[in-house]
C-alpha cells in the first residue's frame, strides 16, 4: 500500500511540470487514485474528508451561484440552441468543472493542487457533420485559474463563466470556434429534486445539491472557422455539486434539459445499471404558468428508439429516445402522448480523455409530441463508451 501511494504521488508531482491538458489529465487521475488509496487504508481521507449531502439544507442566494470548494466535484453547465442572422441554428455547450483532490491541502503553496478546475466546449453545427469541441484544464491558481465562491466567476486562462448584473457571460477561444455570450434568466432558480437535494440511486448518500436555470435568454456572437456571427436563442444552465462518486453497478446516465416553446421547462434523468436497466430516475417539470412539479422514479421511463455508433469510440448511442411522464394529462385528464427526442444531427460524441478521461455523447435535440416541436434542449449520455470517472 505504502509502495503504491509513493508511485502515485510521483506520478502527480511529474505532471505539475506543466499546465499543458495532457500534464492535467495524468495529474486528476493520479490525484483520483490516492483519494481512493486514502480512502482504502486509514479511513480518514477519501470519501469520508468531502461533506456529505443530505436531505434539507437551505439554499441562499447569491451565495450558492458560487463554489463549495469542501465537496468532491462540482460543475457549472449551460447548453443552448443558437440562430444566426442567416437563419442557420446551432448547439452549444460549455461547462467548468471543480475537483476538490485531497492532496496539499496542508502546503502553504499556492501551487499545491487541491482543487482542479476543467472546462469542456462545443458547437453542434449541420454543415460541419460532427461537432467541433475543445477543453482546457489547471490547478486553481489565480488568476491563472480558479473559482469562486459567494458568485459565479470560473475560468481557466482566457474560458470563464461569471455572474454578471442580472444575468451570466460565457467566453471561450479555440482554433476552430469561440463563444461570447450573454444569458438573462427568466426567474429565479428551480431546486431539483426535493428542494434542491436530487438523488441518483437508491442509497441516499447518492446524491448532489442540484438547481437548474431554463429559459435563459441567449444574445452575442460565435466565431467559426475565423468568421464572427452575431447569435441569439435560448438555454439552461445547471448547477450541481457532490461529495460521491457514482454508486456501485452503475455504468453511466442519460440526461435531457428542455425549455419548451410554452415556456415551460424539462429535466430528466435516470442512473444506468451495466445491463442497461434504471437504477433511478427522476423528472422536474416547470409548467408554462411556474407551477413545478417533482417527479419519482416510477414515474419517468426512457425508451430507446434509434441507434448510432460512432466510428471514432466505437460505442452505440441511443441518439433517438421516447420519455413518458405518468402524471402528465391533457383537457379532461387524459394522457398525453410521450416525448420523443430527435438529435439536431447524430454525430454530437464527446471525447474528454484529455481532461476527464470520459468519452459521452452531448447534443442539441428537438423534443416532439404528436409530430410536433414543442421544445428544444440538449441530452447527454455517458457510460456508453467508458465509465465516468467524475
Amino acid at each position: 500500500m505504502q509502495r503504491r501511494r509513493a508511485g502515485l504521488f510521483r506520478l502527480a508531482r511529474r505532471a505539475l511540470a506543466g499546465l499543458c491538458v495532457f500534464g492535467l489529465a495524468v495529474l486528476f487521475f493520479a490525484l483520483l487514485a490516492v483519494g481512493e488509496v486514502r480512502a482504502e487504508g486509514t479511513g480518514t481521507a477519501g470519501e469520508s474528508a468531502y461533506p456529505p449531502v443530505t436531505p434539507g439544507r437551505a439554499f441562499a442566494f447569491p451565495r450558492d451561484f458560487g463554489a463549495h470548494p469542501l465537496y468532491r466535484t462540482e460543475w457549472w453547465y449551460v447548453t443552448g440552441w443558437l440562430r444566426d442572422d442567416e437563419g442557420v441554428a446551432r448547439g452549444f455547450q460549455i461547462t467548468f468543472f471543480r475537483v476538490r483532490s485531497l492532496i496539499g491541502e496542508d502546503n502553504p503553496s499556492r501551487f499545491a493542487p487541491s482543487q482542479l478546475v476543467i472546462a469542456h466546449a462545443a458547437l453542434a453545427d449541420r454543415a460541419e457533420g460532427r461537432l467541433l469541441h475543445a477543453e482546457r484544464s489547471a490547478r486553481a491558481l489565480p488568476p491563472l485559474a480558479g473559482a469562486e465562491g459567494g458568485t459565479t466567476r470560473v475560468w481557466v486562462g482566457d474560458w470563464s463563466l461569471a455572474l454578471a448584473g442580472e444575468g451570466y457571460e460565457a467566453r471561450m477561444r479555440d482554433e476552430a470556434f469561440a463563444l461570447d455570450l450573454r444569458f438573462i434568466p427568466d426567474g429565479p432558480p428551480l431546486l431539483n429534486g426535493d428542494g434542491g437535494y436530487s438523488r441518483k440511486a437508491p442509497q441516499p448518500e447518492h446524491a448532489s445539491y442540484y438547481y437548474s436555470r431554463p429559459q435563459l435568454a441567449v444574445s452575442g456572437e460565435i466565431v467559426l472557422h475565423g468568421k464572427p456571427r452575431r447569435v441569439s436563442g435560448t438555454a439552461w444552465l445547471d448547477h450541481e455539486w457532490s461529495s460521491t462518486l457514482m454508486p456501485e453497478g452503475a455504468a453511466g446516465w442519460d440526461w435531457v434539459g428542455l425549455n419548451l416553446h410554452d415556456g415551460g421547462a424539462l429535466m430528466a434523468f435516470r442512473m444506468r445499471a451495466e445491463n442497461g436497466e434504471p437504477l433511478w430516475s427522476a423528472a422536474t417539470v416547470r409548467d408554462a404558468d411556474g407551477r413545478m412539479r417533482v417527479l419519482p422514479p416510477q414515474a419517468v421511463r426512457w425508451r430507446a428508439l434509434r441507434h448510432w455508433r460512432s466510428a471514432a469510440s466505437g460505442a452505440a448511442y441511443p441518439v433517438e429516445w421516447e420519455i413518458e411522464l405518468d402524471n402528465e394529462r391533457a383537457g379532461g385528464g387524459q394522457p398525453v402522448a410521450p416525448l420523443r427526442l430527435a438529435p439536431l444531427m447524430d454525430d454530437q460524441e464527446l471525447d474528454g480523455r484529455r481532461s476527464t478521461g470520459t468519452v459521452y455523447w452531448e447534443g442539441a435535440v428537438r423534443a416532439l409530441r404528436d409530430g410536433k416541436e414543442i421544445g428544444r434542449g440538449y441530452l447527454e449520455m455517458t457510460g456508453y463508451a467508458n465509465r465516468p470517472r467524475l
